[in-house]
């Protein structure tokens, strides 16, 4: 899967300042909305939200992959970011989070959904790949790391 597609590298973010999870899903919001016609930074905080409190999307080994749907969105939209410090995220291995890959898609596109938060998680379970985006030294590295098809 060609994940530049879906990320962009003015979506990308090396050592945010996250305090917490919810200050993670806001800043997500404030990136995507922009990219996302009809759609406010809020419908994006709230969506993701609303999908956490089904169950976290920490994935473990240091990896949170929020998601959702939005009626409004006319495009599928992803946000990378690492984390300046891990947070606690309600991930599964109880591990906190420092790197962050949130997927936005349009509420009809569940197929396309599904296969692209597949391959989002396998990149992102292999070791190789998730200490080479913590080693990134810019945006446009890590960036370039994670659309890479050989990541890590």
């Amino acid at each position: 899967m060609d994940l530049s597609t879906l990320l962009s590298p003015d979506c990308t973010r090396r050592a945010v300042a996250g305090s917490s999870k919810k200050k993670v899903l806001e800043m997500i919001g404030q990136l995507a909305a922009p990219r996302l016609s009809g759609t406010t930074s809020f419908d994006v905080f709230e969506s993701l939200l609303n999908r956490e409190r089904l169950g976290s999307t920490g994935i473990g080994l240091g990896v949170a992959i929020p998601h959702g749907r939005l009626q409004s969105a006319n495009k599928p939209v992803a946000i990378l970011m690492t984390l300046a410090e891990p947070i606690d995220f309600d991930a599964i291995d109880n591990q906190p989070v420092d790197i962050v890959f949130a997927l936005l898609v349009p509420e009809e596109e569940h197929e396309q959904h599904l296969q692209t938060l597949a391959a989002v998680a396998q990149r992102l379970n292999d070791k190789s790949c998730t200490r080479a985006l913590r080693d990134a030294q810019n945006d446009q590295e890590l960036y370039q790391l994670f659309t890479d098809d050989n990541c890590g």
